[in-house]
């Protein structure tokens, strides 16, 4: 089975979105904490050491079929001790709490900083850019429209809202008159809703 999983490439294995999502946030751990020795989760890593990682997880599949069954997010968290998941959670979440309430997915792309698409109402009266690794890595903000288009991908966030927030304002109020287009955004609450929602 490991020689016809190393002939079909690693690519026939069943990644699901949450697979490829740890598997990214690991990567960028390593990118970011060298020193911390994360171990090496590429594609070409893991088809290198197929044996070592996925052989115990390949009992009772004996055809390509079967591969579906496997679990492979499970057997990818086995490559990291118990310290090592715990510390995968703190310095690299899979979601951000905004000051909305609204829990948010990042997004992860390593050699990168992990990016976080919000509603920019969302973001009112926040003034520091979030960061993830222990407070070392600023996350990259796509602050979107109501309508969920990138107005502003940025990260300085208190820059924003001091140079440039004022222009956005002026642009879409009169294209989105049901959300709030505050004067002063640093002490308007933050919302997901619109102004009549809100109220």
């Amino acid at each position: 089975m490991l020689e016809g999983i190393r002939q079909l490439g690693i690519a026939a294995l069943p990644w699901s979105p949450e697979a490829r999502d740890w598997q990214a946030r690991v990567l960028s751990l390593r990118h970011w904490f060298p020193e911390e020795g994360w171990p090496d989760p590429s594609d070409a890593a893991l088809q290198e050491h197929l044996e070592e990682w996925l052989g115990p997880f390949l009992t009772g599949i004996t055809r390509r079929e079967h591969l579906k069954r496997l679990d492979l997010l499970t057997a990818l968290k086995a490559r990291l001790d118990w310290n090592q998941n715990r510390r995968l959670e703190e310095g690299a979440p899979t979601h951000l709490t905004v000051p909305s309430g609204s829990q948010l997915r990042l997004e992860y792309r390593p050699g990168d900083s992990p990016v976080l698409a919000v509603k920019l109402q969302e973001m009112f009266g926040l003034a520091e850019t979030p960061r993830v690794g222990w407070g070392r890595v600023p996350v990259t903000l796509h602050l979107l429209s109501p309508a969920r288009r990138p107005i502003q991908v940025t990260q300085d966030l208190r820059g924003f809202w001091e140079r440039t927030y004022a222009e956005v304002k002026k642009e879409l109020k009169g294209r989105y008159p049901k959300h709030p287009w505050p004067d002063d955004p640093w002490n308007a609450p933050p919302t997901a809703r619109t102004k009549r929602r809100s109220s």
